[in-house]
């Protein structure tokens, strides 16, 4: 039985990821910006019997991380799964959209995940043993216009990600990324609202007006394809009892195919790559410098 931290629980694959671990006998400390919002994954706990920890956490107040996890860790005793779910979404050209909604997205998708991981790191590395789990998306390796700024901040997920992987592994700390495509989470609520095309934030003299009506049309009309967000949830409850060794995990069919186009080599072989060019295979063997025997 593990202790497990997840983001962004009121709803989507935070509240499913809270019940799948807690399916699991695991202890869940399910966090989210506004526990007003609990309502829904109270109900769900309560239905099937399940005690779940509610914690205040807000992905973008870096200053309030270091209270909530001491308080998990006087609880718990140790945190030993990190699921980074916590994200958000705001559809349209790149030019249309304002500073604070480009700040926004990255500091929810990129810069949360990152410096939250980085608070967790002194108590994995202490344990000797820890998993970090990012949620990402397509988005984060094949770029689509009308995305920039999600997909700014998941390809610097994805990035940032990968490198860590290297510099943690010697202390037995695992890190995976979750590639998911589309998902009826409430992501899209705010870009794509039930009774107009374009959302309220969009600028109506926008000279790309057409495209990204053309592009949230088509995404209307795919939404009833959605996947059901238990699935990656559930995928979160099989990468945590992994060994490590792959770092994406497509989610579904659709991911598994996009994967196979942009990226020909394994993680393995990606691994191995990225080891030998940075020379770095002494520090992941757990030596003290490269000419150690």
């Amino acid at each position: 039985m593990a202790n497990i931290l997840i983001t962004g629980c009121s709803s989507g694959f935070g509240l499913e990821a809270a019940l799948s671990f807690a399916r699991n006998k695991d202890t869940v400390f399910a966090s989210m910006r506004d526990l007003n919002k609990a309502d829904l994954l109270k109900k769900a706990a309560d239905e099937e019997g399940f005690t779940i920890h509610l914690k205040q956490l807000d992905v973008t107040r870096p200053e309030t991380f270091q209270d909530c996890l001491a308080e998990i860790i006087n609880e718990g005793g140790s945190i030993d799964v990190l699921v980074n779910n916590a994200g958000l979404l705001r559809a349209g050209a790149f030019e249309d959209l304002s500073e604070d909604m480009i700040r926004e997205v990255t500091d929810t998708n990129l810069l949360g995940p990152l410096l939250l991981t980085r608070a967790v790191l002194p108590t994995m590395r202490k344990q000797n043993s820890g998993y970090i789990i990012m949620i990402s998306s397509l988005s984060g390796i094949a770029g689509l216009p009308g995305d920039v700024a999600y997909t700014a901040s998941k390809f610097g997920l994805e990035g940032a990600t990968e490198a860590l992987r290297h510099e943690v592994d010697r202390w037995g700390i695992k890190i995976a990324l979750v590639e998911a495509g589309m998902y009826a989470t409430g992501i899209m609520n705010t870009s794509l609202p039930e009774d107009k095309v374009l959302p309220d934030y969009y600028p109506v003299s926008s000279p790309y007006r057409k495209l990204i009506e053309t592009n949230l049309k088509a995404l209307r009309q795919r939404l009833p394809e959605a996947f059901p967000p238990s699935i990656v949830a559930d995928l979160l409850v099989k990468i945590a009892a992994s060994d490590g060794s792959q770092l994406r995990w497509p989610a579904d069919d659709v991911a598994t195919m996009v994967l196979e186009k942009m990226f020909a080599q394994k993680d393995k072989e990606r691994d191995d790559f990225l080891r030998m060019v940075s020379g770095s295979d002494w520090w992941s063997e757990g030596k003290e410098n490269p000419d150690s025997d």
